[in-house]
């Protein structure tokens, strides 16, 4: 396949004779190669950064994981719940300089409701999942409405998932004639000019780009002022060739590990910059092992751990502690979800005598998958656990086949890392579920599983608090998990490059200037 070039590609070439501008670039190293160009589609977290750059739904995350609207100006909910309505802004064009309208939210919708399509989220809009979208609607050029089966609160989250494809709104002409998939024409910041397969893509400033209303970046929403004429990401996958790179200043932007965070900050040419996300590193129990299965060792095992020290030794001094499933940044991070698991040998030592535990070797499992830091975490607990009389030996897995182990349920503890969700209920859904029909949810507490299912079907903001706050409160005493901290990525830029500000692990392209 030839590579993708478009004619927008004339947009670097400079003015003439007597006013050239010089064209502003900045390069961006990516670990792996995009898997397409197709929002929502054949991707994975590295393609979802890439694109989130290029297109843009009716709505988005702001920074505390609440969604708000997007290309949007207004969504209304009746009062039934089951009727959304989308006003559309008037200043926004598509990259080729159409006008978007509400007939082009609805080709979207279509396309992706189509089972050809194979978006990843259709099956959270077609009733398998429960929830059903019974009709979409487009009474206007500025109106767009979903109807559904019954009330969510998560719908809008759901539309917003970069792993939807923040359910982007495309120009038809993103499609070939016989409806085949060509090139994302969207409304963002920038679009796609080069995709060259194995070595990189090439982004462009969309000069007819509006931004949405807001004073700062906010999340994937908020001011966007895209600056840099061209942004090229180049593919590499080796860290270390990445450090050198940046060392070099042939790479002005990329993600490094957490080791190397000394190195680069003694680097006056770069700005070291830890970023925390919603993902989650934790602690899994088996509670239908027969010893997993004891609360007091559990609670024994939570009293043990020094979780300062842990999290220090997993995340190079970079993280705290976090015993919620709830992201630092949320909307719902309040003085409950800060409480935590307290370390106490003491009580850790009692707890372990009057449980069932009798000095058996317990098996933990992780993996060596960098840059998780499931075999760190490992060795710490081990290291802390044996100081209280538990005997625990790390059983260190391939990540495929941990992550089989994990589907099956077939393991006693497990250092495991969940990705990011932004929406409490969706995190807490990650492992509250019923054991009987998914092996791999880790709480099945009837009390637990009745206010996830509530989480979904309530919106008023101060009710969803309520639920969360109880899931907290209960999570510590059953310790069905110990949720230790949230992760980070590592981004290093050249100070050459000014403003950039990463979220949720993603390059958000349009935070970035050049100085002279």
């Amino acid at each position: 396949m030839k590579p993708l070039l478009l004619t927008t590609a004339l947009l670097l070439a400079l003015p003439a004779v007597g006013t050239a501008v010089a064209a502003t670039r900045i390069t961006v190293a990516l670990p792996a190669d995009i898997r397409s160009t197709n929002p929502g589609v054949n991707r994975d977290d590295n393609t979802d950064g890439v694109i989130a750059n290029v297109v843009e739904g009716l709505v988005g995350y702001g920074e505390g994981g609440d969604v708000k609207p997007l290309l949007a100006r207004s969504v209304t909910v009746s009062p039934d719940g089951l009727s959304y309505t989308f006003k559309l802004r008037t200043d926004v064009r598509f990259h080729n300089g159409e006008k978007l309208t509400s007939a082009d939210a609805l080709w979207s919708w279509q396309r992706y409701m189509d089972p050809k399509t194979e978006w990843r989220c259709l099956a959270e809009f077609d009733g398998r999942n429960d929830l059903k979208v019974t009709s979409a609607e487009a009474p206007d050029a500025q109106t767009f409405v979903l109807r559904i089966n019954r009330r969510s609160a998560l719908l809008l989250d759901t539309l917003a998932r970069t792993d939807c494809g923040m359910t982007a709104i495309l120009h038809k002409a993103s499609v070939k004639p016989d409806g085949s998939w060509d090139r994302p024409i969207g409304t963002g910041p920038y679009q796609l000019t080069d995709w060259k397969r194995g070595r990189g893509v090439t982004l462009t400033r969309f000069e007819g780009y509006t931004s949405p209303e807001g004073t700062k970046a906010d999340g994937y929403v908020g001011l966007k002022t895209p600056s840099v004429d061209q942004v090229e990401f180049q593919v590499i996958p080796d860290a270390a060739t990445v450090k050198l790179a940046v060392a070099a200043r042939s790479i002005d932007i990329a993600q490094l590990l957490s080791s190397d965070v000394a190195e680069t900050r003694g680097n006056p040419l770069l700005v070291t910059m830890p970023e925390p996300d919603s993902s989650k590193h934790v602690l899994l129990f088996q509670t239908r092992d027969p010893l997993m299965s004891d609360p007091k060792f559990r609670r024994a095992v939570a009293a043990a751990l020094d979780y300062k020290q842990l999290v220090d030794v997993a995340s190079d001094g970079l993280s705290k502690p976090n015993n919620s499933a709830v992201f630092e940044r949320s909307v719902y991070m309040d003085a409950v979800q800060r409480k935590g698991f307290k370390t106490d040998l003491a009580l850790a030592k009692a707890l372990l005598k009057e449980s069932s535990y009798k000095g058996q070797t317990i098996k933990l499992v992780a993996n060596k998958r960098a840059p998780m830091p499931s075999f760190q975490v490992a060795l710490v607990t081990q290291a802390m656990l044996q100081a209280v009389g538990i005997k625990v030996e790390i059983e260190v897995l391939e990540w495929a086949t941990q992550l089989d182990r994990y589907n099956a349920g077939n393991y006693q503890m497990m250092s495991f890392s969940y990705s990011g969700r932004l929406d409490p209920a969706l995190s807490y859904e990650q492992f509250v579920g019923d054991k009987a029909r998914q092996p791999r949810k880790v709480w099945d507490n009837p009390e637990a599983l009745a206010m996830i299912e509530g989480a979904k079907v309530v919106s008023d903001p101060a009710e969803r608090r309520k639920i969360f706050d109880r899931l907290h409160e209960l999570s510590l005493v059953d310790v069905p998990l110990i949720t230790l901290y949230n992760g980070l990525t590592v981004w290093v830029r050249a100070k050459r490059v000014s403003g950039f500000s990463p979220w949720e692990g993603k390059p958000r392209l349009w935070t970035a200037r050049v100085g002279t």
